[in-house]
């Protein structure tokens, strides 16, 4: 009886240690109680907790700088210089809001974005959302083996043996069932990229045509065709539909709630702004190594990038530069397909998590291998356009955006779902202007597909000038909406209060909240014309789709 009395004791308190370790927010670097009094912590520890949160908003971000990324960016400095860095500056704070509004999700509602479409627009919008998603993904992952194949062939390794060896380590980072030392391995890639800055400076830049490109909105040779498929490819890399799966889903695997959001906003703020000065470095790299050389304006493929810096500034920048393009190959890798797992897992109630050894979630990680696999197989079929690949799938990325954005807005402005979090109203008007920018710009390719004789610059300014006719009456409607919302939840009955003391209640209410069960709230209503508006929006990704694989086509046929 005493031996058994042990046992149930050891039992007991192996179950206490076991509740008391998922209590814990656990990371790369370190780790913090879930129930931590915040206020109260030193500024030691507040560091510290910093370093244990941090990870979902990092990853995401310079995970966004992946083989296609690096392709594209130094595209952009090959073939237009520095004139192109305003784009990539002006992408900073978009980054920010888009990724903010999917990290304070997930702390909120503790909900997958997949499975919160699915509840709240219903199971057809989800399979939609979810079939782009996949899609989008495999090509892109496909896009990272093209960046694996070209980094070590570049060193004279074949690809039949980096692009399979890359997917089975891949493989393995993944199902060792511990988030903190899959994420350790995912801050050793992040670390790798620093690279970057040094090949920036190899390269002897000049502060004053990179200010002027920062800052001045123009594009080498003038505004035409192929400058505007160019800052789609640019926006496509830089936003893509799959961070918005990913950082929401990692935020709610790394166990972070609503306590700690300012922690993951400043993590998701700082990664934001470390990628897009990278993603700047690597245009700049490529703007000053070719200027006024034969390579200028005569980009190949990420390959040909390697072998003319080695040729143009020195063998150790190409060298650099086939490092970073397998580096950053495999973060995107590691990233993207996890970002389909976790979308499939929520939509078709799978268990997915980091957290979870391969025997506790098969579904889970055999999503990820096979994606890996399969995608790792297609580049190492012959004669297939792997240059042609890279750079249509960014603007396949960036045509299909919006409709993530779209759904993205929607569900911030959820009062059932995120009651005091929803959006503000100068965040709603900001993010609307962002969707009516990246509708324009997938529009201009579309219908310069269709007509190609058209000017792109005549039909920019026709769509901008749409866009800000219906956008600002809109965005006015909203504000005021809003306000009229935030005085209703926030003030007591029947009384005006002071913005400070709104602010006050508005705090205290997003203290006391909790979302409900997605089976206990009320379904959305939606009216005709959101019904409508909505088709019209997923009849016309279709035909742009369409229009790009048709010039992609033209091309590829000669």
């Amino acid at each position: 009886m005493a031996e058994f009395a042990d046992q149930t004791t050891e039992s007991a308190v192996a179950a206490q240690s076991i509740a008391q370790e998922n209590l814990k927010i656990k990371g790369a670097l370190g780790s913090v109680s879930l129930h931590d009094d915040i206020p109260k912590m030193s500024l030691v520890k507040k560091l510290t907790a910093f370093a244990a949160i941090a990870g979902p908003g990092l990853i995401v971000m310079i995970g966004d700088n992946d083989a296609g990324g690096v392709a594209t960016y130094a595209q952009a400095g090959q073939s237009y210089g520095t004139t192109l860095l305003w784009v990539v500056f002006l992408l900073i704070p978009v980054l920010m809001i888009a990724q903010e509004m999917v990290a304070r999700l997930g702390a909120v509602t503790g909900i997958g974005h997949g499975k919160l479409i699915k509840e709240r627009f219903g199971k057809w919008w989800a399979m939609f959302s979810v079939v782009d998603l996949f899609v989008l993904n495999f090509l892109t992952l496909a896009t990272e083996f093209i960046g694996i194949s070209f980094g070590f062939s570049y060193f004279g390794i074949s690809s039949y043996i980096s692009v399979p060896v890359s997917a089975v380590i891949l493989f393995l980072i993944a199902i060792t069932g511990s988030f903190s030392r899959w994420e350790r391995f995912l801050y050793v890639l992040i670390f790798i990229t620093l690279v970057e800055f040094v090949m920036m400076f190899s390269v002897r830049p000049q502060l004053h045509p990179i200010l002027k490109g920062l800052v001045v909105p123009s594009a080498f040779g003038g505004w035409n065709t192929g400058a505007v498929m160019m800052i789609v490819g640019i926006v496509g890399t830089t936003i893509a539909p799959w961070q918005l799966f990913f950082q929401q889903s990692n935020v709610i695997d790394k166990r972070i709630t609503p306590r700690w959001l300012k922690y993951e906003r400043a993590d998701t703020f700082i990664g934001a702004a470390v990628t897009n000065i990278a993603a700047i470095a690597i245009m700049i790299t490529t703007a000053f190594a070719f200027a006024n050389t034969k390579y200028f304006n005569n980009f190949t493929n990420s390959l040909g990038v390697a072998k003319s810096l080695g040729s143009t500034i020195g063998s150790y920048v190409g060298d650099m530069f086939s490092v970073l393009l397998i580096d950053a190959a495999l973060l995107g890798a590691a990233a993207v397909s996890l970002s389909s797992s976790y979308a499939y897992g929520d939509t078709f109630g799978l268990k997915h998590s980091l957290h979870k050894k391969f025997s506790e979630a098969k579904g889970f990680y055999l999503t990820y291998g096979s994606q890996i696999a399969l995608a790792a197989g297609l580049i190492l079929i012959p004669h297939v356009p792997l240059g042609l690949i890279t750079y249509y799938v960014q603007i396949l990325a960036g045509i299909l955006l919006p409709s993530a954005i779209v759904f993205l807005l929607l569900l911030c402005n959820d009062s059932e779902l995120l009651g005091p979090w929803v959006n503000s109203s100068w965040l709603n008007i900001l993010a609307s202007i962002i969707v009516f920018a990246l509708v324009d710009l997938s529009l201009v390719i579309t219908i310069n597909t269709v007509f190609p004789n058209v000017n792109s610059v005549v039909i920019m300014e026709w769509l901008l000038i749409i866009s800000l006719t219906i956008g600002i009456p809109v965005g006015i409607v909203k504000r005021v909406q809003h306000r009229h919302l935030l005085t209703k939840n926030t003030s007591l009955a029947g009384e005006k209060t002071s913005r400070s003391h709104r602010k006050m209640l508005l705090a205290e209410k997003r203290q006391q909240w909790s979302t409900p069960s997605l089976a206990l709230i009320n379904k959305p209503q939606r009216t005709m014309l959101f019904k409508v508006s909505m088709f019209v929006l997923r009849g016309y990704l279709i035909l742009a789709v369409i229009a790009l694989v048709i010039k992609l086509a033209r091309l590829w046929t000669g």
